[in-house]
């Protein structure tokens, strides 16, 4: 089963899914052992890997570490052309809409394009939003684009639907990595409205309480990150908060 069908029978079947985010550069700090040995037991729908400054990290490595944890897929979810591996199961096909630099609206796709197609990656075409979280973020800084107010709903759901309409199959609305504030659940409420895409969720979210009420809105999937790294432990109640009793 590709791996888009298998999230969107998880959707299906569970309501909402999980996907924590594990950031390579990581892989080295004691958080990472700790995540590790927490995935052998909680049930989350899959893993992403991946991080904004990431260049000289063994990517291959840290996704064969993470597939002796767990039998669920590993997605990249990538800052770069440089973070493809043939060890992952699927690729987040990224393109920051949300910004007007073109080097993530398009460049560093094309850059990554041809060793995509040589792994035989399975690519997941994604609109990706930075929503406005009340603190500069690893990825504003990163890609040098603003994000959008999180009080204009109007623009963000414009952006929603100019993905939609390019025939992206999926939306990651984030606040980024040190977000002060999650993506509002009114932005979500009226996005589900709006458009037929399937949306994920992440930035900001701290507790397992938080992540219910994203998924109450209608977030199709939540990422955690930095969270689980300060307290891995967390993983199991973020599942059990998120998947439908």
């Amino acid at each position: 089963m590709k791996v888009f069908d298998y999230l969107m029978k998880v959707r299906k079947e569970r309501g909402a899914g999980y996907l924590p985010l594990i950031d390579p550069e990581k892989a080295s700090d004691l958080s990472f052992e700790a995540i590790l040995n927490e995935l052998r037991t909680t049930d989350v729908d899959g893993i992403l890997v991946g991080g904004s400054t990431l260049s000289s990290v063994d990517l291959n490595g840290v996704i064969k570490k993470i597939k002796t944890a767990t039998d669920k897929p590993v997605i990249i979810f990538p800052g770069g052309h440089y973070q493809v591996s043939p060890d992952a199961d699927a690729i987040f096909f990224l393109s920051l809409l949300s910004g007007r630099n073109p080097q993530f609206l398009v460049e560093e796709q094309v850059k990554a394009a041809l060793t995509v197609k040589k792994y035989s990656l399975e690519t997941i075409p994604v609109a990706y939003l930075l929503i406005e979280s009340g603190n500069l973020t690893s990825v504003e800084r990163i890609s040098q684009t603003k994000p959008l107010q999180r009080d204009n709903k109007e623009l963000i759901l414009s952006h929603v639907l100019a993905g939609e309409y390019f025939g992206l199959k999926m939306c990651y609305m984030d606040g980024g990595s040190g977000a002060k504030y999650s993506v509002p659940e009114d932005v979500i409420k009226e996005t589900k409205e709006i458009s037929n895409l399937p949306l994920i969720i992440g930035g900001g979210i701290r507790d397992p309480e938080e992540a219910r009420k994203k998924v109450e809105a209608g977030a199709d999937f939540i990422v955690t990150g930095s969270i689980i790294e300060k307290n891995p432990h967390l993983l199991s109640e973020f599942s059990k908060s998120i998947h439908k009793p």
